[in-house]
Formats: structure tokens, C-alpha cells, sequence
């Protein structure tokens, strides 16, 4: 039975649990996902600080100069009333501080400051940013360049993350031809390239992929091996006499989830959960439609095996005309803050998809009202 592409998309999310939890460096954390909630470690700024150039003082002026401060390791110090320090931006302000004079709206005569203090204290208080214990990520968030520079700064030398979820592909065709000019009856391979991207995209690892012939036994013997947590299928899951996919599912008493989604393109794609905890997610052949589909089933279910938190839909209006009955996946560009369609979009053709932003989710009866958008 045909599903809706909106329950499609949340069947696949909900189809698994989350992989478990690794220890990693922080170099090795990047894009992955944090599995426990990250409270800092020690609260920034760790002590008072200077937040500029200049000179801490304490009392009215004039002070008179008594040592200085740079950013570092320094010894605890007091300041008296009518004293400065001369201090650098980060450097920790000797107790007692009650402000520091900027360099620019000072005055020095031998030992001795002038210049008067603005009511701003220019002191970072300790734990006036991130207070010691405050939770700074969700479990979920995905590692970033700046998430990995927040763990450090609050204390972390390793971070508790979900592995990525390791996918093997699959593709099937006899026509299919990886490298050179395709003859007559041949076509060039394009959803072998396409979707290691994808995959990596959505949280994944490709461990490989496998090209086989049109042949139920060979496609079998591809689904057997149990060393990647998701098999991508690419062709074979129509109902054409070379689309073994389904009986070969049976077979292996596997539980289909999803049997076809109604959107064009990638009407005839498929998700289905296997007895020892892997899925196989079922890609059309066409290349655009198994673009589609990625984005449909493998991209959420990939999501959730990672261990990412789902995030609100991403909308835009969309400048066109459309009516179907069914989900429309569209490839358009931004454009003075709408979405324009740029063609070229058949099932067969990636060209509208090379050329485009995003694929603009167009639900069935549509009355022009925002679309969801998802990034290319």
C-alpha cells in the first residue's frame, strides 16, 4: 500500500533507535552526534578577566602604577585603593578590581594614571558567559567546527557520541556502465556517484559499493552479509521482470515498512527491516528519482541511526503553478526570497537537480501557500 510522503519520512525516523555511544577525541567527533546532554566542565570566564587593554584600577584617580598583568598563569594578587595594574585584554584582574581604564582613555606620567573610568567596567565576571554545570548542547546536536571549540573551551578533551551508521550500496543493472562512453543499450552509472555524498550528508558511512547483475540470486547474496547497519539498493524495486527486490526481501523474512510513496519522482521505493536489526531502503532507478527517494527514506532513517536530533522543516514560497495529485519534488533555486522551479526534472535527469538549491516539497492540492525545502 502506498504511503504519504510526509509519513513515509516519519516512518523511516522512527524505524530505529539511535546506535550506541563511542568515546572520541574531539578531532574525531566532527559531524557526529552528541549522545548525553554536554554541561561545562568549568565555568568561562574561569576567574574575573579584562575584556580590554588598559589598566585595572581600584578608587579615584589618579592611580599610581604598581605592576602589570598579561593573559596566562599568574599568581593571585590584591589591588589598594588608588593603585593600577597595567593589564591585557584575557588577563585575570587582581582582586579588588573595580574597573579597567582602556588604554585609549588613559594617561601615564612616569608611574602615575589618569583618566576617567566609564560607567562600564570593562571586567568579564567568572562564569558571566557559561556558569560551571550549565548545559551548553542537547544530546543530538551534531558536532560542528564551533561546537568543537565550545567543548574545549568549557573543559572537554573527549566527547560521548553515536557512531555513524555504516551503509553499504547496492547497484543493479545490466546496462550500467562506471567509467567511458555507454553504447547503444548501455547507460553511465549515475547514482553510484550521487549517493555517497548523500549518505555523509545525512550522518553515514559508506562502507562500499557493489555492483551486481540483474539477478535475484546475486542480490540476495549482496543483502546477506551483516557488517553495515543499512543496505541502499539502487534499481530493482519496481515490478518489472529484472526488479528482484521484493520477492528477495521475502525470502529473507524481512518486515516491509514502507512500499512505495506517493510522490513523484520516486514513487516506487521501499524501506524494510530485516530480522537482525538492519534496514534496506530501495532506491528507483532513474537517477533524480533515486535522488529523491534518498532524501525521502534513506536520508531520515540515516538521521536517527546517527542519533541527530530532528530539526523544524525548512520553508520557502515557491513562484510556480502546480497541481497534482500527489507530493511534487521540485528542484528550485533561490531567488529574490522565493523558490523559482528550473526544469529539467524527469525521473531520468539530474540536470534540473545539478543546476538547483534545493527540492522544494510541493504537497498534493496545493494552494501556494509555503513549501517545505529540502537543502541540496
Amino acid at each position: 500500500m502506498t504511503t504519504g510522503w510526509a509519513e513515509a519520512r516519519q516512518v523511516a525516523r522512527d524505524a530505529a533507535e539511535p546506535l550506541e555511544a563511542i568515546t572520541v577525541t574531539l578531532r574525531e567527533a566532527l559531524g557526529l552526534a552528541i549522545a548525553e546532554h554536554l554541561p561545562a566542565l568549568v565555568p568561562l570566564p574561569l576567574c574575573d578577566t579584562s575584556a580590554m587593554d588598559g589598566y585595572a584600577v581600584r578608587g579615584e584617580g589618579p592611580w599610581t602604577i604598581v605592576g602589570s598583568r598579561l593573559a596566562g598563569p599568574c599568581t593571585a594578587a590584591a589591588i589598594e585603593p588608588g593603585r593600577a595594574y597595567e593589564i591585557a585584554t584575557g588577563a585575570p584582574v587582581p582582586v579588588g578590581t573595580e574597573a579597567v581604564l582602556p588604554i585609549e582613555m588613559s594617561s601615564v606620567d612616569g608611574n602615575e594614571l589618569s583618566g576617567t573610568p566609564m560607567a562600564k567596567t570593562h571586567i568579564r565576571r567568572r562564569g558571566e558567559d557559561v556558569p560551571r554545570g550549565r548545559r551548553v548542547l542537547q544530546a543530538g546536536a551534531v558536532v560542528t567546527p564551533a561546537v568543537l571549540g565550545l567543548a574545549a573551551s568549557v573543559g572537554y578533551d573527549t566527547l560521548d557520541v553515536h557512531r555513524r551508521p555504516r551503509v553499504r550500496v547496492v547497484v543493479s543493472g545490466d546496462e550500467l556502465l562506471r567509467a567511458g562512453l555507454p553504447t547503444f543499450g548501455q547507460v553511465r552509472d549515475a547514482i553510484g556517484p550521487l549517493l555517497p555524498g548523500l549518505i555523509a550528508n545525512a550522518g553515514g558511512e559508506l562502507v562500499d559499493t557493489q555492483f551486481v547483475a540483474d539477478r535475484a540470486g546475486a542480490l540476495s547474496e549482496a543483502l546477506a552479509c551483516d557488517d553495515v547497519d543499512v543496505v541502499a539498493v539502487c534499481g530493482s524495486t519496481s515490478v518489472g521482470p529484472a526488479d528482484h527486490l521484493r520477492p528477495v526481501l521475502d525470502s529473507h523474512k524481512a518486515d516491509i515498512l514502507v512500499d512505495g510513496v506517493a510522490c513523484r519522482p520516486g514513487h516506487p521505493q521501499l524501506l524494510a527491516a530485516l530480522p537482525d536489526g538492519r534496514h534496506v531502503v530501495g532506491l528507483p532507478g532513474n537517477p533524480f528519482a533515486a535522488l529523491a527517494a534518498g532524501h525521502t527514506l534513506l536520508a531520515p532513517l540515516l538521521h536517527r541511526l546517527a542519533g541527530r536530533s530532528p530539526r523544524a522543516p525548512l520553508t520557502g514560497r515557491l513562484r510556480a503553478t502546480i497541481v497534482a495529485p500527489e507530493t511534487r519534488l521540485v528542484p528550485a533555486v533561490r531567488t529574490d526570497g522565493a523558490l523559482v522551479p528550473v526544469g529539467r526534472d524527469r525521473a531520468g535527469n539530474l540536470w534540473g537537480a545539478a543546476m538547483a538549491d534545493v527540492l522544494a516539497v510541493v504537497p498534493p492540492q496545493w494552494t501556494g501557500s509555503d513549501v517545505e525545502v529540502l537543502p541540496l
